[in-house]
């Protein structure tokens, strides 16, 4: 369950809206937003019944404690779901990813998931994950224009 930034509403949502101009939220905003994503998290865990809930993140570092690679995710209702995995561009194709993902699966493993999820876009990895064991379950095409976001399985066996 993703956790988010937010707050209360404020009275100037309408105008917030309608700016086209600004890329980057304000802190106002940005607890908005968190407070949507916490509401529907509530309700989520009120509606399943589930409310075990972990959150995962591996993180590795070099030798001057510089983050070289990490996973960050979750695990509930018997999903991990793992929301981001990214090794730095000089150490890719070393292990590092497949290190971190095998890590992700042993803690699932551990709270007693039977699957991992995540989402990634055509440009990204895929390739990487069906390496790994992963499945393509769900696409949406033309996100972002010109390619795809994948939704991707692992089943993990009992």
């Amino acid at each position: 369950m993703p956790h988010g930034f937010a707050t209360p509403a404020s009275d100037n949502a309408e105008a917030m809206a309608h700016d086209h101009n600004r890329d980057v939220f304000s802190d106002d905003e940005r607890a908005v937003a968190k407070r949507l994503i916490d509401e529907i998290n509530e309700f989520n865990l009120k509606a399943t019944g589930i409310a075990e809930f972990h959150e995962m993140l591996i993180a590795e570092r070099d030798g001057d404690g510089e983050l070289t690679g990490g996973v960050y995710g979750w695990c509930w209702g018997g999903t991990c779901w793992i929301e981001a995995l990214w090794v730095r561009e000089d150490i890719r194709r070393r292990g590092v990813g497949s290190r971190l993902l095998a890590a992700a699966e042993q803690d699932a493993r551990r709270h007693g998931c039977a699957q991992l999820a995540l989402d990634t876009h055509t440009f990204q990895a895929p390739s990487f994950y069906e390496r790994h064991g992963f499945e393509v379950v769900g696409e949406l095409t033309d996100y972002p224009r010109g390619h795809s976001n994948l939704l991707l399985r692992k089943q993990l066996p009992g």
